[in-house]
């Protein structure tokens, strides 16, 4: 029975809209930057902002809820390097691992690694010397920060690999990718409380909300290659699913700026951002992949709403 309905589920989806490459064409790599850095660019996805803003996020709303009036901004200036290095390596990571799977996929293989355009050695060397420069950003902070920072190094290089066995890699991106409201809050206090806990969950369901939209782009194709993903597993239960996860994401801030003592600011831009959220949610159409895309492209004004709300609890 079980195989009935994911062959049923599979065969409902022949009727998608084509999928083209993430590459955007004529985009600035291609303007701006000499032919042999744009493979480059791209296999760090500097040509596609939106995921160093979902890493760098969370550590931006810690950052501001664990200080007083006047922001750290020399650690959000730290965090912000940080993020676009961190994430250019992670994807360098993912993409040495699914080079072949990214062949099979039309979305993805344009990308350098599957198309050939960089060999596996250019790409390692790159990866080394992005953690060198990660490591460095890290000498910056206090000691526990600095351990902390070491300790995601292992959750960076498990999520390409739990596509491969679990339905729910998304999870595993949820605890790489907001492991910064952590460690913005430790670089500020130097120690971890309960607000910095409720961000990273919020964090985590925020994660499992835009990254379950994302999958579903792809849910054909990894239907038949044997990637897992919580858009296939959810199915047609996503949209119910993703708001649950949206839920959790509203409350666990809350409860952050609650015991963080934020003023009235927070709660009214909070608000704000429950309102972008449900907008996402009922107005996804999941079998639509370029809809899905801008919707989770979108959670970048999202998470922007949420630090808003973050200063505005502090300064008024």
């Amino acid at each position: 029975m079980e195989r009935l309905k994911k062959a049923q589920y599979i065969g409902s989806m022949n009727d998608l809209s084509p999928v083209h490459s993430d590459i955007p064409p004529n985009d600035w790599v291609n303007r701006q930057l000499p032919p042999w850095a744009r493979p480059y660019a791209r296999l760090m996805r500097l040509d596609r902002p939106a995921g160093t803003w979902l890493l760098l996020l969370p550590c931006l709303w810690s950052v501001t809820l664990a200080g007083g009036r006047i922001p750290a901004f020399w650690f959000m200036i730290l965090f912000g390097l940080g993020a676009v290095v961190m994430r250019g390596a992670g994807c360098i990571i993912n993409d040495i691992y699914d080079r072949r799977f990214d062949r099979e996929i039309e979305r993805t293989k344009t990308r350098p690694l599957a198309s050939g355009q960089i060999g596996i050695g250019h790409a390692a060397v790159l990866l080394a010397v992005l953690l060198c420069i990660g490591f460095i950003i890290l000498l910056f902070f206090n000691r526990f920060t600095f351990w902390l920072g070491v300790a995601s190094l292992p959750l960076v290089f498990m999520y390409p690999l739990a596509k491969r066995y679990i339905w729910f890699p998304q999870l595993v991106l949820g605890l790489a990718f907001n492991w910064g409201a952590l460690m913005g809050w430790s670089a500020v206090r130097g120690s971890l409380d309960w607000p910095a806990l409720c961000l990273y969950i919020a964090g985590i369901f925020w994660t499992l909300g835009y990254d379950t939209i994302y999958a579903h782009q792809d849910k054909r194709d990894d239907a038949l290659i044997g990637v897992k993903s919580l858009a296939l597993k959810l199915g047609e239960k996503s949209q119910f699913w993703v708001a649950g996860f949206y839920d959790g994401v509203w409350i666990f801030l809350a409860l952050a700026g609650y015991i963080a003592g934020a003023g009235r600011g927070f709660y009214l831009l909070l608000i704000a951002a429950i309102i972008h959220a449900a907008w996402q949610v009922f107005g996804w159409r999941m079998d639509d992949p370029a809809n899905c895309l801008q919707r989770f492209q979108s959670n970048r004004d999202f998470g922007l709403i949420v630090w808003a709300a973050c200063l505005a609890g502090r300064l008024f």
